[in-house]
């Protein structure tokens, strides 16, 4: 079963249209969704209607949250600090994957592991794993 750890900006997303393709992340069987608070309150921030707060909230409800451990990001990584407890709860969480977005930031890590995650683009999962 895989263990998908949802960025913020793919909580975001999902959460912004009703119709969102990311939405599809929420009806596959034998996966386990997971996030952090940190990643949800970031997402919550960055959304603008009542509406879309609303939807995060419902999807929020069936994400389990993960909070950083006390480690350090693994040698070799270097990612901006807001980024640093995204990775450190989805190793808290045993990810198998961290579905993001942030191309700016992960980019270099898509399609590598950290601490046994693959870091790929949500798009990019759902293409290749259902």
């Amino acid at each position: 079963m895989d263990r998908l750890f949802l960025d913020a900006n793919v909580l975001f997303s999902a959460a912004y249209r009703p119709d969102a393709g990311l939405l599809r992340l929420w009806k596959i069987k034998d996966v386990l969704l997971c996030s952090s608070r940190y990643a949800l309150e970031e997402a919550r921030i960055n959304l603008d209607e009542e509406d879309q707060r609303t939807r995060l909230t419902k999807l929020s409800a069936a994400v389990r949250l993960f909070d950083a451990g006390q480690r350090k990001l693994p040698r070799g990584v270097f990612l901006p600090d807001k980024d640093v407890p995204i990775v450190l709860a989805a190793i808290e969480a045993r990810a198998s994957h961290l579905l993001t977005g942030d191309i700016r930031h992960f980019g270099p890590y898509f399609g590598k592991r950290i601490a046994d995650i693959t870091i790929v683009l949500p798009g990019e999962y759902l293409r290749v794993e259902v």
